[in-house]
C-alpha cells in the first residue's frame, strides 16, 4: 500500500477563526484516517490548531512555520 492522499486546504489570507472553520468542516467530510493539509498565515492559527486537536481528538502530526506561512498535518480521528 502506498503513500496516504493528502487532502490539501489553502486558507493563507484568512483571519481566525475561518482557517479553523475551514479545517474543521474538512474533517467533517472525511473518513477516519484521512490527512489534511492546512496553510495559513494567521499567526494566531499555531495556538488553535494545537487546542484543536487536542479537544477533537484528531491527531496533529506535523506543524510547520516557514517566515509566517503556517503549515498543519492532521489525521482524522
Amino acid at each position: 500500500m502506498g503513500e496516504m492522499e493528502v487532502i490539501e486546504l489553502d486558507a493563507t489570507g484568512l483571519q481566525c477563526p475561518m482557517p479553523l472553520l475551514k479545517a474543521k468542516r474538512a474533517l467533517n467530510n472525511m473518513d477516519a484516517g484521512q490527512r489534511l493539509r492546512v496553510t495559513s498565515t494567521d499567526q494566531g492559527s499555531v495556538r488553535d490548531f494545537q487546542v484543536f486537536a487536542e479537544q477533537s481528538g484528531h491527531q496533529l502530526l506535523e506543524t510547520n512555520d516557514s517566515s509566517g506561512v503556517y503549515t498543519y498535518l492532521l489525521q482524522k480521528r
